[in-house]
């Protein structure tokens, strides 16, 4: 019996929407699940595809992300140029392998990115290699030139929001002549995924806001876009009563120190707070910055023994963390989504969050399900911390609340299910194509080893 015969005929168990299982290629050209959106999504989308019956293959680069058991890793490497703690690096001449290689080091060395493009065209390379042997390819965010055309299987396509946000938001932030022209320099990756995304045929979104983003930033057609939320391992991300809360402890994700995540006016917010609440006191998980305005901003509100940074934690470490909060606070400027705010939600953790980007969507109602204020009004922030420091009734009535919304609305088997229903949709307009263009047995199905 063919391969091919097996894949449509299927002796496998039918997967969880009574379909056959579908072969999965997840592409994720950065996957680290401690630094970003992007890894987590990766990490949790994959085990749920998995628990619902379908193969799924992780193809990334470095930092590689971490996945559950039962869903195998491909390491498509890159040169890793932004390491630590050697970033920046110029690889020796034995490291290079191809002409990939050499375009990812210059475009480094003229004070690009190049990661996007460079991982493209070497997952273009590694899945024409392995025609066949997937079903779907799902692109993570990479919106590279090298996933145009024909990579072997149809293409759908994640894009969390587009990247021209952060970048507009660091332009606003840059001082200086020298530092804008290094902003755009190194943003200039987004010209290419602006073309890529208007030429993909099936794009996959994480909430309304970064749909209407999509469509206003990058140009594509609304009726290629399609929201399927995201959200919360509700089974790890739960309430634990015996769990002490921290008096004063307030905690936030921040993965960068950049404008986009607004940790400069939390840090500001806390001096402000600490007027009325002296225990208040801030812990972070992200790396701390040594400069930038985060780094000066604690310095000059005095709050060095007040604000924690934490990295690398497991994710035991980090859910008690969460519960030991009286306060989680979502400061950003703008999210596509805001994993972090429904994570705590999901713990029963009552949520202070602006009211950035799709923040809302997840978070709620102001007063009903957190506290909302305006993105970057320090002063709203430490007002809405105060209240909630000082109002234990408040603090359970907003973070049951909380809770009961994840579940009714954003957890990860939710997520994919809507994912797979995109697959199958992607999968049978393609069939036509390939049938046309290569007769009833085409090169997808021949490609099939016969066994």
């Amino acid at each position: 019996m063919t391969a091919e015969a097996s894949r449509t005929g299927s002796p496998k168990e039918p997967a969880a929407d009574g379909e056959r299982p579908l072969d999965i290629a997840l592409l994720t050209y950065k996957g680290n699940p401690f630094c970003g959106g992007q890894g987590v999504y990766v990490r949790h989308l994959s085990r749920e595809l998995t628990r619902l019956g379908h193969r799924v293959e992780v193809i990334g680069a470095q930092p590689y992300p971490v996945l559950d058991e039962g869903v195998p890793l491909t390491e498509l490497a890159s040169l890793d140029l932004y390491r630590q703690p050697d970033p920046f690096r110029t690889p020796k001449r034995g490291e290079y392998r191809d002409w990939i290689d050499a375009l990812e080091v210059a475009t480094m060395w003229t004070g690009g990115f190049p990661e996007p493009l460079t991982f493209s065209l070497r997952a273009r390379r590694h899945l024409r290699a392995r025609r066949g042997e997937f079903d779907v390819v799902h692109d993570n965010q990479t919106l590279g030139y090298g996933l145009l055309g024909d990579v072997g299987a149809p293409l759908v396509t994640t894009i969390h929001h587009p990247i021209t946000v952060d970048r507009r938001l660091e332009l606003d932030a840059a001082e200086g002549r020298r530092r804008r022209y290094s902003v755009r320099r190194w943003y200039g990756f987004t010209r290419m995924q602006k073309r890529v995304a208007r030429r993909l045929p099936s794009v996959l979104t994480v909430s309304g806001t970064s749909r209407a983003e999509i469509v206003d930033h990058l140009g594509v057609r609304e009726d290629r876009i399609h929201v399927v939320h995201i959200g919360a391992d509700t089974d790890l991300f739960s309430p634990d009563p015996s769990v002490p809360q921290i008096p004063g402890r307030i905690v936030t994700t921040s993965s960068a120190d950049v404008p986009l995540k607004g940790l400069v006016f939390l840090v500001e917010a806390l001096a402000k707070a600490r007027t009325e609440h002296p225990d208040a006191h801030l812990v972070v998980v992200g790396k701390k910055p040594e400069e930038g305005p985060v780094a000066q901003a604690v310095e000059r509100y005095g709050l060095e023994g007040a604000v924690e940074f934490v990295k690398g934690i497991s994710d035991a470490e980090l859910v008690d963390l969460v519960r030991s909060a009286q306060v989680a606070c979502v400061p950003s400027l703008y999210e596509g989504f805001s994993l972090p705010a429904a994570e705590a939600m999901a713990t029963g953790t009552p949520l202070v969050a602006t009211t950035g980007g799709a923040i809302p969507e997840v978070a709620g109602t102001d007063g009903e399900t957190c506290l909302a204020v305006p993105p970057g009004d320090a002063g709203a922030l430490a007002g809405a911390l105060s209240r909630l420091l000082g109002d234990p009734e408040l603090r359970l009535r907003l973070g049951r609340a909380g809770r009961e919304r994840v579940l009714r609305h954003f957890t990860w088997a939710r997520a994919a299910e809507g994912t797979v229903a995109h697959y199958r949709e992607a999968i049978a307009r393609s069939a036509p194509a390939r049938t046309t263009s290569a007769g009833p047995t085409s090169n997808y199905s021949e490609s099939r080893a016969t066994c």
